[in-house]
């Protein structure tokens, strides 16, 4: 199985790093992990709604270019539904059982993702109502990524 992070932003701070290599290392055993950082665009405190909008879409083009055609694509909403381990667990062991073999995890920018992206995802995923800076994002994510691989394969770790 081969899992993809495509996120808008780069780590900046050598501890996200870090933990990044670190969860990729764990997640090395069990699947093939590729993590596609792309570039962010500008975005000032004060831009006006639409300026925000052509921010997304630009990012959203980059995102899109990113994305494999035959892969199962998740993104991280704010709005999206939330699941507990156990239930992400059973959505990625799902998408492997459908035969689907190449899963897309995607991280927005500080303004979120593009309505082309959204639309374009097989899933909205939520890991909470709460905002969290995009390098943290990316460690939890692996995290919960590594913990599903942890819980499908019935080896401890998980608690």
């Amino acid at each position: 199985m081969k899992i993809t992070v495509v996120c808008v932003g780069r780590l900046k701070e050598k501890y996200w790093v870090d933990a990044v290599k670190e969860y990729s290392k764990r997640l090395s055993k069990y699947i093939k992990l590729e993590i596609a950082e792309l570039p962010d665009e500008k975005a000032s405190e004060t831009m006006s709604a639409a300026q925000e909008e052509q921010v997304k879409e630009k990012e959203g083009r980059r995102i899109l270019k990113a994305v494999k055609d035959d892969s199962f694509i998740i993104t991280l909403e704010v709005g999206g539904k939330s699941l507990s381990s156990e239930e992400f667990a059973k959505l990625v062991d799902v998408s492997m059982t459908r035969g689907i073999s190449h899963i897309t995890f995607v991280i927005g920018g500080s303004l979120g993702l593009s309505g082309e992206v959204i639309g374009k995802s097989s899933f909205h995923l939520s890991f909470s109502k709460m905002t969290f800076p995009h390098q943290m994002m990316r460690v939890i994510l692996l995290e919960q990524i590594y913990r599903a691989v942890k819980i499908n394969k019935n080896e401890p770790y998980h608690k």
